[in-house]
């Protein structure tokens, strides 16, 4: 009888073979964080078999404003109800809040278990669903620290969030996730039905030659960032803009350079959310060797005000935001 072959990198994972391993490495956990996490991979699924159908089921009919007066479309409110199914059950679970939504939902006291708070952009780039476009999942998740802040104890810096990941759904529907030990990229099997690891460890490329911004809005960046600009146009670097912040920064991940959205007229404070795209995104790149930035100092570092506060956002490798930030600061 044949030996089984030995542990390899190449080995079979799962999701949740991942997160059972990494739960042995703290040797007082409950189980209650690997349930969280569990419960976020099972939404990804549910949503990615709803978007495979989005051309077949009456699913683009427009379905009013969020709150924030932008439209609404019926599939950004079904993966919002998904994700909230999935993890409103989930008895440590103390606030889940959706950028979907006006405030957070307090469901339980750090007393009464709450152990967690759980914060989402159901559906990024949505806008670009019906023509075929990728879009995707971004989720954070914080302590529950009810000492922080009776009233808002979310309003915790990026630097504390315990776990931040996104789920693309394209051509094939991957889930990156970090737990503050390094980055990993899952990719769903849907002959199984399950997230397979096939990228451990990522790191971003460093010097790459790829800016991602809408430069359509140009003309109304500062003049350093049209400086930087016309530089990334004298060296060689190539343009790639999706309109989608979950695939452009996974490719920003991939590939390396710089993913960004500057301030302009129309969005003085900057257009992204920081509690519910700019932290988890920049606890993502920063994981993997790269950088976040607003222009004026770390994303991570930024003590937020409210739970939809806006902010500038930088991100990418080390070189390519660095020698954008030397650029704004001439």
């Amino acid at each position: 009888m044949e030996r089984p072959p030995k542990y390899t990198a190449d080995n079979l994972t799962t999701i949740q073979s991942f997160i059972l391993q990494e739960a042995r490495r703290h040797p007082n956990a409950s189980g209650e964080f690997s349930w969280l996490l569990s419960a976020i991979a099972l939404a990804g699924k549910v949503i990615a078999a709803k978007i495979r159908r989005v051309h077949l089921d009456p699913v683009l009919d427009i379905g009013g404003d969020n709150v924030h007066g932008e439209q609404q479309k019926p599939m950004d409110l079904v993966a919002n109800e998904i994700i909230i199914r999935c993890l409103g059950d989930r008895t440590d679970l103390g606030l889940l809040g959706s950028e979907e939504e006006t405030e957070p939902v307090q469901l339980r006291s750090a007393e009464e278990g709450g152990k967690y708070s759980v914060l989402f952009d159901p559906l990024d780039g949505s806008a670009n669903l019906g023509l075929g476009v990728g879009v995707g999942t971004i989720f954070s998740i914080l302590r529950h620290e009810q000492a922080l802040d009776a009233e808002a104890p979310h309003l915790q810096i990026g630097r504390k969030q315990v776990a931040a990941g996104y789920i693309l759904y394209g051509p094939s529907t991957v889930l990156v996730l970090s737990t503050g030990r390094g980055v990993h990229m899952f990719s769903l099997d849907p002959a199984v039905g399950a997230f397979v690891l096939v990228r451990p460890d990522l790191m971003i490329p460093s010097g790459g030659k790829t800016y991602s911004l809408n430069e359509a809005n140009a003309d109304s960046f500062g003049p350093g960032w049209r400086d930087w600009l016309s530089g990334c146009r004298r060296t060689g670097w190539r343009s790639r803009y999706i309109g989608s912040m979950v695939a452009d920064v996974h490719r920003t991940l991939l590939e390396g350079g710089v993913f960004a959205y500057p301030p302009t007229a129309r969005h003085t404070e900057g257009k992204l959310r920081l509690m519910y795209e700019a932290n988890p995104m920049a606890f993502l790149i920063e994981q993997a060797g790269g950088r976040g930035d607003t222009g004026e100092g770390p994303i991570l570092d930024i003590k937020p005000t409210h739970v939809h506060q806006r902010v500038p956002v930088i991100l990418g490798d080390q070189v390519g935001v660095d020698q954008l930030l030397k650029t704004l600061r001439r």
